[in-house]
C-alpha cells in the first residue's frame, strides 16, 4: 500500500471539503456513531422486557439529539419498518413497539409515510409466496404501531386506510386468525361517535348470523350498539340478541372466546359486553339462565366454567340484591363449590384465590353499604358440601367488613350453630360422594355436625383477625359463648345471663361440644398473645384469662339456671375458691415481685381453667400450686427453717416442676408458654434433684421409673375438631383414583411382607404338622390319594391355622404402630422439655447446675445423630445443638464458681476428652470436644476472688507494657493433671489414621489455653518428621500456633529460640526428601512442610534471633535441580507445573537471601513466539500485507542490540531495564543462571556449597553489638555503612570469594562456599545474594 493511498483515511477538516464529495463525509459520520447506533436494534429485539424498554429510551433520546431529518433519523425508521417481518416471531412486537413509541414522541413524522412505507415493502400483491407470513404480519404489526402512538385516531385519512388494511388482512384467516378483526374493534373503540358511524358501514356486516358468526363481530357490534345505537338501528333495524333462535349462537361465540383466552386467564371483553346489555335491557334472568347455566354449563369444559366463575365475581358489583340471590343460588355456584372440594392436588388450577381477589373488591366498593357487604359473605358461607361451607375458616375477606357487617355477621354465625337450617343452604354433593351408597354419609345429623364444626372454628378464627382493644365487646362476646357451650349447659334461663336464653335445635351433641372445647382453648392462647403483645394497652385491664374465671364463677354461683357439665365435688369447689383467693393475694404483690407474680397467676388461671375439663387432675395440681407459690414467695425468710422442720418434705422448686412436666406433657401451646414463663421465675431456686427430675425425661434410658413420672397425653392425634370421617370425605373426590391405586399396591407390599417377614418357625412346625395329619406332605408314593372329606377336613385345618396366623401378623403390626406413636409422643415431649433447659442456661448461666447438663445434652446429640432421620428426631437434634452452641457453650455468661466440686469438673473433664476421641462421628467428636473448652473455661474463671483478680489484672497490664513477662495461668488450671488428659488425645489424632478429632479442635485449644499449649507442643513437634498424615498436620498445626502473640508470651527467649531450632532441625529432615511425591498426600506434606518453614523463618526474622540456617540451605539447594526437572516434566505432560510448590521454595530461598531467576519467573508466563505464524501454503498464494508486517517491525536500537549480543554476552555490563535486559538474559543463561543459585540448562547440577576453613568469625559479642544492623558472617562493617556504592561492595567482596577447584569454569559460574549464620532481623544482601545484580542500597530491616 503506497503513500497515496493513505492520503483518503486522513480527517478532514471542518472548513475543507473533500474532492471526492459529501458521500464520504456522511459515511464517515456514520461509522463513528455505527457501534453505539446499531446495539440499540439489537437490544429492541431481545427478550428480556427491561432491556427492550431501555434500549428504546436510549434510542429516543440519540434521535432527539439529532437534528431533524437526520440520517440517523431515516435509518431507524427503515430498521423499524424492516423488524417488523423479520422471521423471529417474538421480536415483531419488540419493533411494534419501539415503532409506536417513536412515532410517539416524534409528532412531525405523518403517519400516511410510515403506512406507505409498511404497505410499499411488504406489498401483498407482489410478495412470494414463502415471504407471505411474515408480510402479513408485518402489515398487522404497523397498524398496531400506528394505533399505539395514539396520533391514529386523529388522522381520519390513515384511519380509513389501516381500516381498509386490516379488512385485507381478515381475508388470510389462515395466518392471522382472529388477530386483524380485534385490533379492528380495539381501534374503533377509541374514536370519536362520528368517526365510527362514518366507518361502521364499512366494517359492519349487517346480518345477524355473521355477528354472531365469531366473537369478533359480536364485539363489534356490541361496540357499536353501545357508543352509536341510531346508526346501527339505521342500518340493522331493532336486533333482540337474546331471542330464542340466537341463544345457541351466543353459546357458541362465548365458548369460543373463552378457549382463545385460555392461557391468560381472563375474562373475555365479548362476555363482559353481553353482561351489560342484558342489564341495559333488562334480561339478566334470562342471559343468566339459559346462556350461562343452561348454556355454558350444560357440557362442561374448564375455559368455559372458568369464563362463567369470572362472569360471577365480575357481575357481583353491578347486581341488585334479587340478582344477588339469583346468582349466588343457581346452579353455577354449585358448580363452583364443586369446583373448589374437587381441586386439591398441586396440579389442578385453583380458581378459590381469584374469585377471593373479586369478592374482596366487592367489599372494598360498598364499605359504606353494611347490609350489602352481609349479604354477600352470607352468601358464600351458605354455599355448603354436605353442610361444609366451601370457603375456609380463615376466610381473609372478613377484615374488610364494616363494623355493623361484622356484628350481624357474627350474629348470623351464632344463630346458624344454635339453630342450622339446612334448607337454606345451597347444598350440593359431587358426583363421588352422589357414588357412595352409606346413608350416614347422607343423613342430616352429619351435615349439622359439620355445619357447626366450621361455625365454631370461623369464629375463634374471627377473633385472630380482630383488634382486641377495639373489638372488645365482640371478643368477649365469643369467648363467652365458646366458654359456656363447652362446660355449661343451661338449666333455666335468666336474663342475667345472655347465654342461658340460647336453645339448640337440634340438640348439641357430645362430640360438638368437644369440638367447641377445643375451640375454646384454641381462642384462649389467642387472648393470651395478644394480651402478651400489648401490655401497655392492658395495664388497666384484667387479662382475658382471669375475665373468663370471673365468669365461670359466676356462674357456678347461678346453680339454679346453670349447671356444668361435669358437676364439681365438694374439694374440687373448695380448690376452685382458695385459687381465686390466692389470685386476689397475688394482685397485692404486684409491687414487690410483679414478673413473678404476673407468672404464677397465668399458671392458676390456666389450670383453674382446666378444672372444668379435667376436674380430678386439676384439682391436685391446684393445691401443690397454690403450696409452692406461698413458698416461694416466701422463702428468703422461711427457706432454712422449713427445710429444718421438715425434712421429708420435698422442696417446693421439686414439686413445681414435676408440675410443669405434667402441664408440657399435654399437647397444649399455651401450657407450653405458661410453663416456661413460670420456669423462667423459679429456676434461679433449682436444685439438683429437680433438675435431675428434667434430665429424666429426656435421657429416660438412664431412670428407671420414667413411666411412673409423667403420662404424655395424645389429644392432638385424636382430632379433637372432628372426625376422620369428614376429612376422607373431603378429600375423597381429589383423590379416589390415587387412593384405590396406594392401597392396592400397599395390601400387595403388606402382603409380601406377610409373607417374608412375619413367618416364624413356630408357624411352620405348626403347619407341617396340619399337612402330616391330613397326609399331604406326599412322601409315601404308595399311598392312596386323600378323598373328599379328607381334603375338605384338611381345607378347614389350613384355613384356620391361617387365620390364627393373620391375627397373630395383625397384633405384631399393631404392636409396632403403638410402639412408634410411643415414641414420636416421647419426642414430641422431650422438644417441649428442651425449653426449661433452654430457659435454665439462659436466665442462670453460672448456675453451677449447668454443668450437670453437658453429658445429657450430649448424649441427646450422639442419639439422635445415630437415628433415623425422622422430622422429630432432627427437630430434636437441632433444638439440642442450638441450646448446646449458642446458649451455653458461646454465651459471654459462665460459671464461675465450681466450690468444692473441682475435682467433680476435672472427672468430667477428663470423660468427655476421652469420649471425644473414642466418637465414629467426627461431628459428635466436635461437640465433645466444645464441651471439654467450656469446663476449661469455667475452671480457669473459677475460685478466683475479688483481690485474686485484681492482683491478676495488674500483673496482665504490666505483661502488655514489657512486651516480655509471661502470662500468669489460672489459679484452677492445674496443668499436671490437664497435660496428661490432652496429650494423650493429641498424640492419639497424631498417631491414628482416622481419628475422629480434626485440627481446628486443638487449633481452638491452643488459641484459648496458650499456657496449656506450650505443654504440649512437644508432642506436636515430635511428630513433624513422621512418616504417613500425622507429619501434615504437626505441620498444620505448627503453622497456625507459632504466629499467636498470646504463646509468644508463655516462653522465654531462649525456650522461644530452642524451640523453633528443634522445629527448624525436624523440617530439614522432611525436605530432604523434597520433589519426590509422587501421590497428592505426599505433595500435600511437602506443601505443608515448607509452609512450617517459612513461618518459622517470618518468627525468626520478627524477633531477630540467631540460629545456624547453613543445613537448610544445604538441604533446600540441593533439591532445586529435582524441583526444577519435576516443574518441567509436569509442564510439558499437563501444561501446569507445581507452581505452589515452587513458590513457596523460593520463598524459603529468598528469606535465606537467594533471589529467584527472573527468567524461570518468566518461562511460564511468557510462551516463546511461534517460529512461522504464517503456514506453506499461505505463502505460496500471496505475500503478507504491509499493515501486518508493520507490526512486528523492530527498530534501528533493537537490531543493533541484537547484533551487540555476543559482546555483551562476554563482559560484565552495569544492570539495566527494559527490553535490552531481557534479550541480554537469553544469552546469559547458563552464567547468569549460576549466579543466581540455579543450574544451568545445559549445565550439570551444582554441588552443595562446603564449608570454607578460610572465612573469618565472628564472636558472639560482636553478633550482639551489630543486631539491629544486619549482616552476614565474613562481611565487615565498613561494607554496609556504604550502601551508596553496592557495585564496589560487590566487587570487593568477589575478591574474596574461593575460586572452585574445577578447571574450564569461570569463577562467576562456582557457588560460594562459606558457613553462615545469618540474621534475619533485615532483607540486606548476604553471601549468596552478592553475585546477583544489585537494583539498589540494601534495605534496611522492619521494626516489629
Amino acid at each position: 500500500m503506497g503513500p497515496d493511498s493513505m492520503d483518503v483515511a486522513k480527517p478532514v477538516s471542518p472548513g475543507e471539503v473533500p474532492k471526492s464529495g459529501a458521500r464520504p463525509v456522511d459515511r464517515q459520520g456514520l461509522l463513528k456513531h455505527s457501534r453505539e447506533f446499531l446495539d440499540f436494534f439489537w437490544d429492541i429485539a431481545k427478550p428480556q422486557q427491561e432491556t427492550r424498554l431501555e434500549a428504546t429510551e436510549k434510542l429516543l433520546e440519540y434521535l432527539r439529539a439529532k437534528p431533524k431529518g437526520s440520517s440517523e433519523m431515516k435509518y431507524a425508521l427503515k430498521r423499524l419498518i424492516t423488524g417488523l417481518g423479520v422471521g423471529r416471531e417474538t421480536a415483531r412486537p419488540c419493533y411494534s413497539l419501539a415503532l409506536a413509541q417513536l412515532l410517539q414522541s416524534f409528532e412531525d413524522i405523518p403517519l400516511s409515510s410510515i403506512l406507505q412505507q409498511v404497505q410499499e415493502k411488504y406489498n401483498l400483491q407482489k410478495v412470494k409466496k414463502g415471504m407471505m407470513r411474515p408480510a402479513l404480519f408485518a402489515n398487522l404489526f404497523g397498524v398496531l404501531a400506528l394505533f399505539q402512538s395514539g396520533r391514529l385516531v386523529k388522522d381520519s385519512e390513515v384511519l380509513m386506510k389501516s381500516v381498509k388494511l386490516l379488512q385485507a388482512l381478515a381475508q388470510h384467516h389462515n395466518h392471522l386468525q382472529e388477530q386483524p378483526q380485534k385490533a379492528l374493534v380495539d381501534i374503533l373503540s377509541e374514536v370519536p361517535e362520528a368517526v365510527l358511524e362514518e366507518v361502521l358501514p364499512k366494517v359492519l356486516k349487517t346480518e345477524l348470523n355473521s355477528i354472531l358468526g365469531s366473537p369478533e363481530h359480536l364485539e363489534l357490534f356490541l361496540l357499536a350498539q353501545q357508543k352509536v345505537p341510531k346508526k346501527l338501528e339505521k342500518l340493522m333495524g331493532p336486533v333482540n340478541l337474546f331471542a330464542d333462535e340466537g341463544i345457541p349462537r351466543l353459546v357458541t361465540v362465548l365458548k369460543a372466546a373463552a378457549t382463545s383466552v385460555k392461557k391468560e386467564r381472563k375474562l373475555p371483553a365479548v362476555a363482559l359486553d353481553l353482561l351489560r346489555l342484558a342489564l341495559r335491557e333488562d334480561k339478566f334472568p334470562r342471559f343468566w339462565k339459559e346462556v350461562v347455566e343452561q348454556g355454558l354449563l350444560k357440557k362442561q369444559s374448564w375455559p368455559a366454567s372458568y369464563l362463567c366463575f369470572r362472569l360471577l365475581g365480575t357481575a357481583l358489583p353491578l347486581l341488585s340484591e334479587e340478582q344477588l340471590q339469583l346468582v349466588m343460588r343457581g346452579d353455577l355456584i354449585r358448580h363452583y363449590g364443586e369446583h373448589t372440594v374437587t381441586a386439591k392436588l398441586p396440579n389442578h388450577y385453583k380458581f378459590a384465590p381469584e374469585m377471593t381477589q373479586y369478592v374482596e373488591a366487592f367489599l372494598e366498593g360498598c364499605q359504606d353499604d353494611s347490609e350489602r357487604q352481609l349479604a354477600m359473605v352470607v352468601a358464600f358461607t351458605s354455599v355448603t358440601n354436605q353442610g361444609l361451607p366451601i370457603v375456609p375458616t380463615f376466610w381473609r375477606v372478613v377484615k374488610l367488613l364494616s363494623a355493623p357487617a361484622l356484628q350481624g355477621y357474627v350474629a348470623w354465625l351464632r344463630d346458624t350453630f344454635l339453630q342450622p337450617d339446612l334448607d337454606a343452604l345451597v347444598d350440593f354433593s359431587t358426583s363421588n360422594q352422589k357414588k357412595t351408597q352409606d346413608a350416614s354419609l347422607h343423613g342430616p345429623e352429619r351435615a349439622v355436625f359439620r355445619l357447626r364444626k366450621w361455625i365454631i372454628l370461623r369464629l375463634v378464627s374471627l377473633v385472630d383477625s380482630l383488634h382486641a382493644e377495639k373489638e372488645e365487646a365482640l371478643t368477649e362476646e365469643v369467648a363467652r359463648f365458646c366458654f359456656f357451650h363447652s362446660f355449661f349447659e343451661t338449666k333455666k334461663p335468666t336474663s342475667q345471663i345472655p347465654e342461658t336464653e340460647q336453645h339448640f335445635s337440634p340438640a348439641l351433641e357430645s362430640r360438638t361440644r368437644e369440638v367447641v372445647s377445643g375451640a375454646f382453648f384454641s381462642l384462649l392462647q389467642t387472648l393470651s398473645t395478644q394480651f402478651r403483645q400489648a401490655p401497655e394497652q392492658a395495664q388497666d385491664r384484667q387479662p382475658w384469662s382471669y375475665r373468663l374465671v370471673q365468669f365461670a364463677d359466676m356462674l357456678l354461683s347461678h346453680s339454679r339456671n346453670v349447671v356444668p357439665l361435669t358437676p364439681f365435688t365438694t374439694q374440687q369447689r373448695q380448690a376452685w375458691d382458695r385459687m381465686l383467693k390466692t389470685l386476689k393475694e397475688l394482685e397485692t404483690r404486684f409491687s414487690e415481685a410483679k414478673a413473678k407474680a404476673t407468672a404464677f397467676q397465668q399458671l392458676l388461671l390456666l389450670v383453674g381453667v382446666h378444672l372444668f375439663k379435667s376436674p380430678v387432675e386439676s384439682c391436685d395440681l391446684l393445691g401443690d400450686i397454690q403450696t409452692c407459690i406461698k413458698k416461694s414467695l416466701g422463702e428468703k425468710t422461711r427457706r432454712t427453717r422449713s427445710k429444718a422442720t421438715n425434712p421429708q418434705e420435698p422442696p417446693w422448686v421439686e414439686v413445681m416442676v414435676e408440675i410443669l412436666l405434667s402441664l408440657l406433657a399435654q399437647p397444649s401451646h399455651l401450657m407450653r408458654q405458661v410453663a416456661r414463663s413460670v420456669f423462667s421465675h423459679i429456676c434461679a431456686h433449682l436444685t439438683p434433684r429437680a433438675l435431675q427430675l428434667i434430665l429424666d425425661v429426656l435421657n429416660p434410658e438412664e431412670s428407671q421409673d420414667e413411666d411412673d413420672n409423667v403420662v404424655v397425653t395424645d389429644d392432638s392425634k385424636e382430632q379433637p375438631l372432628g372426625d376422620a370421617e369428614d376429612k376422607g370425605s373431603d378429600d375423597e373426590d381429589s383423590k379416589c383414583h390415587k387412593t384405590s391405586e396406594s392401597e392396592e399396591s400397599d395390601e400387595e407390599e403388606s402382603d409380601e411382607e406377610d409373607r417374608d417377614g412375619d413367618v416364624d418357625q413356630g408357624f411352620r412346625e405348626q403347619l407341617m404338622a396340619v399337612l402330616q395329619a391330613g397326609k399331604a406332605l406326599g412322601e409315601d408314593e404308595e399311598e392312596e390319594e386323600l378323598g373328599d372329606e379328607a381334603m375338605m377336613a384338611l381345607d378347614e385345618n389350613l384355613a384356620s391355622l391361617f387365620a390364627e396366623q393373620k391375627l397373630r401378623i395383625q397384633a405384631r403390626r399393631e404392636e409396632k404402630n403403638k410402639l412408634q406413636k410411643e415414641k414420636a409422643l416421647r419426642r414430641d415431649f422431650q422438644i417441649r422439655v428442651l425449653d426449661l433447659i433452654e430457659v435454665l442456661v439462659t436466665k442462670q448461666p453460672e448456675n453451677p447446675l449447668v454443668l450437670e447438663l453437658l453429658e445429657p445434652l450430649l448424649h441427646i446429640i450422639r442419639r439422635s445423630m445415630r437415628t433415623s432421620s425422622a422430622k422429630q428426631e432432627q427437630d430434636l437434634l437441632h433444638k439440642t445443638a442450638r441450646i448446646f452452641t449458642h446458649h451455653l457453650c458461646r454465651s459471654r455468661h459462665y460459671c464461675r464458681d465450681v466450690g468444692d466440686r473441682v475435682e467433680a469438673v476435672y472427672a468430667r473433664l477428663e470423660r468427655l476428652v476421652q469420649q471425644a476421641g473414642r466418637q465414629a462421628d467426627s461431628s459428635v467428636a466436635l461437640y465433645y470436644f466444645n464441651a471439654s473448652l467450656y469446663l476449661l473455661r469455667v475452671l480457669r474463671a473459677s475460685a478466683l476472688d475479688k483481690s485474686t483478680r485484681e492482683t491478676q489484672e495488674e500483673e496482665r497490664a504490666a505483661a502488655r507494657a514489657s512486651h516480655h513477662s509471661r502470662p500468669q495461668a489460672a489459679s484452677c488450671l492445674d496443668l499436671s493433671r490437664l497435660t496428661p488428659i490432652y496429650s494423650s488425645v493429641l498424640s492419639a489424632f497424631l498417631t491414628k489414621r482416622n481419628s475422629p478429632l480434626g485440627v481446628p479442635m486443638f487449633l481452638s485449644l491452643f488459641s484459648r489455653h496458650p499456657v496449656l499449649c506450650k505443654s504440649l507442643l512437644p508432642i506436636v513437634v515430635e511428630h513433624v518428621a513422621s512418616h504417613g498424615q500425622p507429619r501434615h498436620q504437626a505441620c498444620l498445626l505448627l503453622q497456625k500456633t507459632l504466629p499467636t502473640r498470646e504463646l509468644r508470651l508463655c516462653f522465654k527467649a531462649p525456650e522461644w529460640e530452642q524451640l523453633l531450632g528443634q522445629i527448624l532441625g525436624k523440617v530439614t529432615e522432611n525436605l530432604r526428601t523434597l520433589g519426590e511425591a509422587e501421590t497428592k498426600p505426599e505433595h500435600q506434606k511437602e506443601l505443608s512442610s515448607l509452609e512450617l518453614l517459612n513461618t518459622v523463618f517470618k518468627n525468626i526474622r520478627q524477633e531477630k534471633l540467631t540460629l545456624d540456617l547453613t543445613g537448610v540451605l544445604g538441604v533446600l539447594q540441593s533439591q532445586q535441580p529435582r524441583l526444577q526437572q519435576k516443574l518441567q516434566q509436569e509442564e510439558h505432560l499437563t501444561g501446569t507445573g507445581s507452581s505452589r510448590l515452587y513458590d513457596l521454595y523460593w520463598q524459603a530461598m529468598k528469606t535465606l537471601g537467594v533471589q529467584r531467576p527472573k527468567s524461570e519467573k518468566g518461562a511460564r508466563d511468557i510462551p516463546e513466539a511461534p517460529q512461522s505464524p504464517v503456514s506453506t501454503k499461505r505463502k505460496k498464494k500471496g505475500f503478507l500485507p504491509e499493515t501486518k508486517k508493520r507490526k512486528k517491525r523492530k527498530s534501528e536500537g533493537a537490531v543493533q542490540e541484537e547484533e551487540a549480543k555476543p559482546a555483551a554476552a562476554s563482559g560484565e555490563q552495569p544492570p539495566s531495564t527494559g527490553k535490552k535486559r531481557r534479550n541480554k538474559r537469553r544469552t546469559k543463561v547458563p552464567a547468569q543462571s549460576q549466579v543466581n543459585g540455579t543450574p544451568a540448562t545445559k549445565s550439570p547440577a551444582p554441588e552443595t556449597p562446603a564449608v570454607s576453613p578460610s572465612s573469618p568469625t565472628q564472636t558472639p559479642e560482636l553478633q550482639k553489638k551489630n543486631r539491629k544492623v544486619p549482616q552476614v558472617k565474613g562481611t565487615t562493617p565498613e561494607s554496609l555503612d556504604c550502601p551508596e556504592e553496592p557495585t564496589a561492595a560487590k566487587k570487593r567482596h568477589m575478591k574474596n570469594l574461593p575460586a572452585k577447584g574445577t578447571s574450564g569454569r569461570s569463577p562467576q559460574s562456582a557457588l560460594p562456599r562459606k558457613k553462615v549464620r545469618l540474621s534475619l532481623g533485615g532483607r540486606s544482601p548476604s553471601l549468596l545474594q552478592s553475585g546477583a545484580r544489585k537494583k539498589g542500597p540494601p534495605r534496611k530491616g522492619k521494626k516489629l
